[in-house]
């Protein structure tokens, strides 16, 4: 039996209803199409005015109270954002994919960020009408301190977010000046506003788990609670490898989130999207609350998976029961 979510029944503020434009936003992400198509931006614009909901983008920030510690971690994000990257070095390093894919694994050795992998490209990551003429990424994650965020969504949760994608931040800038050194162009790609591409489709690919019923990804080490960035560049980096932990049939009969979400967004059941039959949280649904609240964060807390140690132990069991079945 479920546990008693004191969040609900969640009823939106007028004001923020009035800010809903005519069309869904599950409409502009596609839900029910069964055609491939490239995403559509639907929040975090950089410039509100340029997308539909961005009225209701305003009003998240209309949410938030002033909090000292808020201001500290965005405008220590900021200075990372307006850092200069270096003049790209005329001569560019030769090594080996793999010795470029294995130099990755510095920037976690010296604590910039818990997770890297690099992957292809894939041209339908990208928003419609954003185009580049590189052809790899490295994802970049970094993990929340989960003392802080079990916090949600109360606003504390709040800042340690903004804090996390400072950090990825940081270390997708520093990823970026090291390519750059070694004579590599490339390009950081940074949060939460939206950037180029969509950063869940590459993180799937090069290994940082699976997408979990809540519309996030789930990694037994860090569970969801981590936070993405990435870098474009040409350098010859070889592919992470695609991981599967028994994650999604996991999530198929887990109602964790499901039962925590307040406004009851999390579906029960996979859906079309964009061609491709997936997990999806109800867009017009969560907004309303997760605008109110700084970001929520409830299903990436609430989900076993985040919860520290437990996730490890959860793909050890998965994966001794699938050696049984085999």
């Amino acid at each position: 039996m479920a546990k008693l979510n004191p969040y609900r029944p969640f009823t939106p503020n007028p004001e923020m209803v009035a800010r809903c434009p005519d069309v869904t936003g599950n409409s502009i992400n596609g839900v029910g199409e069964t055609e491939p198509r490239r995403p559509e931006l639907v929040f975090w614009a950089p410039n509100p005015d340029d997308i539909a909901f961005g009225d209701v983008q305003k009003w998240f920030y209309m949410c938030q109270p002033d909090s000292p510690d808020m201001a500290v971690e965005r405008a220590k994000r900021q200075v990372v954002l307006d850092s200069v990257l270096p003049d790209l070095n005329p001569v560019a390093l030769q090594q080996s994919a793999s010795e470029w894919t294995s130099s990755l694994n510095l920037f976690v050795d010296g604590g910039d960020c818990e997770m890297v992998g690099a992957t292809k490209i894939n041209p339908e990551w990208f928003f419609k009408g954003q185009e580049t003429e590189f052809e790899t990424v490295i994802m970049v994650g970094v993990h929340h301190n989960y003392d802080e965020l079990k916090h949600a969504p109360e606003f504390r949760a709040g800042v340690e977010v903004v804090r996390q994608y400072g950090r990825a931040a940081a270390a997708a800038k520093k990823i970026s000046a090291w390519l750059i050194g070694q004579g590599w162009d490339s390009e950081a790609v940074t949060g939460p506003m939206a950037g180029k591409l969509v950063m869940v489709p590459p993180a799937l690919e090069c290994g940082f788990g699976e997408l979990g019923k809540h519309g996030s990804l789930i990694n037994p080490e860090f569970g969801s609670s981590f936070r993405l960035s990435a870098v474009l560049t040409n350098a010859p980096f070889a592919d992470t490898p695609k991981r599967e932990f028994g994650i999604d049939e996991f999530c198929s009969k887990c109602r964790i989130c499901e039962d925590a979400c307040p406004p009851i967004a999390i579906e029960p059941n996979k859906q079309m999207v964009r061609g491709v039959e997936r997990w999806y949280v109800d867009f017009d649904k969560c907004i309303p609350y997760f605008a109110e609240n700084s970001g929520c964060a409830i299903c990436i807390v609430e989900c076993p998976w985040s919860r520290p140690g437990v996730g490890i132990n959860l793909a050890q069991k998965l994966a001794k029961r699938s050696a049984r079945d085999q």
